[in-house]
């Protein structure tokens, strides 16, 4: 296992670190118009935010101000004044979420700790569609790449969303919402090419096609160059995607209706893949190569109005996809999720419903990885009710639900949660909650076999070192409270604060196990296993704010800083030496950034970003300072320009090690693009 020096790492004053980026970078700014246009949340007041609607907490709309949630949202307006190309990248701008690129093409991403490149804590859903992977417990980033000119908006859940959402919604829940066809009529062609980026382009068109449906198809496509490995050589990182996808919104009758999307992807990452040719070879050994991967899904949202206080929703959904690496996987899942939401007399507010998940997945793996059995069918039953009750009119708000979750490897779960949410006037509230979440085995928990190494034993025995799933792996459990409060001073500036404390049970650990013989694969062979146990316990405290000010009638700032300790131990029968310092150190203590919108004259805007990510004890990742800015040139209403810089502090930098050495780092490097849009 790997140790942590006991070196400081020199650290200039964190305000120092933000401020001074940002005040002598040459900035450029953020990507591309929308296709319509959209009110900038800029230009109204800050007190107008407060209204703003989520539907990620409830699974029905609800505003800010009666949030009683740690939640951040990621407007459109956000997005267009960031010179992010990426969904990873936009997360960076979220307070309390912990964004970390291992590579071209990988990341690791999680809110309020943990992190990893599968972090299982977290779950994505976009437009409410599951993209979390059973298999390793996480979400493939480097396939989750959708326009963002399409993207209406992007509500980040820090902390438990299960009784909502079920399993895996433990420390956070991000769903990305893309805008209703009729948003994005007409045509819309996207370019940008620079040292990184080396060609990309989305080109669509949507109008209507018939009196009460609209649509759109698009085609995007991006050729990723490679980064510098840690020694300086290529990292053989480089990837290509081409995507294509359609999206329809039809209005079947004053009471219906139905939305219909879809996409296909196929392209290829490059990858540092590990083999064990033999089972005495005494190391994984590690060669470069281009994986292929492929996928898409089909998803229909029918929405029914009974009357106008209750309404009904059924979405269903099929993905597949298919990634050619070491354990050649191909997976199909069937989503089915039914919700009534319907109003109780003048005070309660309920929503109830059931969902059904059927995925299966077959596998080819090999001596250094794989799992067994290779093909496993997963069936996954959940139903769930949560009561808005309506305490004192327009001022008190108890929110009260559960979650009935029967999962393939342990069965009957309960995810229950209570919240409370005061609005004492029309500028501030404050909430607090308190719920229980649950992270499930993934097949990599129960069915892996994870070849480290072999030699040859006393009597000439084939004798190999390996990791071997854990059948018997017992669901992940937290017990998390959390309090906050949102203001706005003289409609100029907000204030969202969250403070939490997590209380962690039967974490994972790494647990050696009794020796066993097998014939499979040949030669016939002793193992000597590590094995995956429930052993460890700890918590987690911190908090988290997001400021937003506008100065003046053209220029935002928009500070945040998030705060984290974590602290586990291992339950007094472990062996396990390493799980402690990679769950504490794998996240940094403190982050903070700053961004900055200016509108100068002309048609011309300026954007800059800062972030600081403390260091990580975990990979020995020293503390940095990330610089973005951009500057955008609206020549006319449809037709615009940008150019960009990234990463401006250095030339390159590490972010993140994966601990399980399932990919190599490499180091993230500064980079630079032009784009333009044009609109007709």
């Amino acid at each position: 296992m790997r140790k942590h020096s006991d070196r400081r790492i020199h650290c200039y004053p964190l305000l120092a670190r933000l401020v001074a980026p940002v005040a002598l970078a040459v900035c450029l700014a953020p990507s591309a118009l929308s296709q319509q246009t959209i009110p900038d949340l800029m230009d109204r007041s800050l007190e107008d935010l407060m209204t703003i609607k989520v539907t990620s907490v409830s699974k029905r709309e609800q505003t800010l101000s009666r949030t009683a949630s740690a939640v951040f949202v990621i407007t459109a307006a956000d997005i267009r004044h960031s010179v992010a190309t990426n969904i990873p990248d936009l997360l960076r701008m979220v307070p309390g979420v912990d964004v970390a690129q291992i590579n071209g093409n990988t990341w690791a991403i999680s809110a309020r700790g943990l992190n990893g490149r599968f972090s299982s804590v977290l779950l994505v859903l976009v437009d409410g569609r599951n993209v979390y992977t059973p298999t390793f417990g996480g979400v493939f980033w480097d396939v989750l790449d959708l326009p963002l000119e399409d993207i209406e908006r992007i509500e980040v859940i820090r902390g438990p969303g299960g009784t909502t959402w079920g399993a895996n919604a433990v420390n956070g829940v991000i769903n990305i919402i893309t805008r209703k066809a009729a948003d994005t009529q007409g045509g819309m062609v996207v370019g940008s090419g620079g040292n990184l980026d080396q060609g990309s382009g989305t080109v669509q068109y949507g109008s209507a096609l018939a009196k009460d449906t609209d649509y759109r198809i698009f085609a995007k496509y991006f050729n990723q160059n490679h980064m510098p490995g840690l020694n300086g050589s290529d990292g053989n990182d480089g990837w290509h995607l081409l995507r294509g996808g359609f999206r329809t919104d039809s209005t079947l009758s004053s009471k219906d209706t139905l939305t219909v999307q879809g996409d296909v992807y196929t392209g290829a990452v490059g990858s540092v893949i590990s083999s064990l040719p033999l089972v005495t070879s005494p190391a994984l050994q590690y060669s470069a190569t281009n994986l292929p991967l492929s996928g898409g899904f089909l998803q229909s949202i029918w929405k029914h109005a009974l009357s106008a206080r209750s309404d009904t929703t059924l979405q269903i959904s099929f993905d597949r996809y298919k990634r050619d690496d070491q354990l050649s996987e191909e997976r199909r899942t069937l989503d089915v999720d039914f919700q009534h939401h319907f109003a109780w007399g003048t005070r309660q507010d309920i929503v109830w419903g059931a969902n059904y998940r059927n995925t299966d997945s077959h596998t080819d793996g090999d001596l250094a990885f794989s799992l067994s059995p290779a093909n496993v069918n997963m069936q996954l039953f959940s139903s769930f009710i949560q009561d808005e009750i309506t305490l004192v009119p327009d001022r008190l708000y108890l929110t009260a639900g559960a979650r009935l979750d029967h999962t393939y490897y342990t069965g009957l779960r309960l995810l229950p949660s209570v919240r409370m949410a005061w609005t004492p006037n029309p500028r501030g509230m404050l909430w607090a909650a308190i719920s229980r979440a649950d992270r499930m085995p993934t097949e990599l928990d129960t069915n892996s076999r994870i070849g480290l190494g072999g030699y040859t034993g006393p009597g000439g025995v084939p004798t190999l070192l390996a990791i071997v799933g854990n059948p018997h792996f017992h669901d992940e459990g937290l017990i998390a409270y959390g309090a906050g409060f949102r203001t706005t001073v003289l409609q100029h500036l907000s204030i969202d604060l969250a403070a939490y404390y997590n209380d962690y049970s039967a974490q994972e650990t790494t647990e050696p196990t009794a020796p066993f013989f097998t014939n499979t694969p040949a030669p016939p062979h002793l193992v000597l296993p590590l094995t995956y146990e429930n052993l460890m316990h700890g918590e987690s405290h911190g908090f988290e704010l997001a400021v937003n000010w506008k100065t003046t009638a053209r220029w935002t700032l928009s500070p945040g800083y998030a705060f984290e300790q974590i602290h586990m131990h291992l339950d007094p029968t472990s062996q396990d030496t390493g799980s402690v310092l990679n769950a504490e150190g794998s996240s940094p203590v403190q982050s903070a950034q700053l961004r900055s919108h200016l509108d100068v004259k002309h048609g011309i805007s300026w954007d800059a970003s800062a972030y600081f990510v403390d260091r990580l004890r975990s990979g020995e990742i020293p503390a940095y300072t990330r610089v973005d800015t951009g500057l955008t040139w609206r020549w006319t209403e449809h037709l615009s320009c940008s150019v960009a810089g990234q990463n401006l502090v250095r030339d390159h930098h590490l972010e993140f090690v994966d601990d399980t050495g399932s990919v190599i780092s490499t180091l993230v490097k500064r980079g630079a693009y032009a784009k333009f849009t044009w609109q007709f």
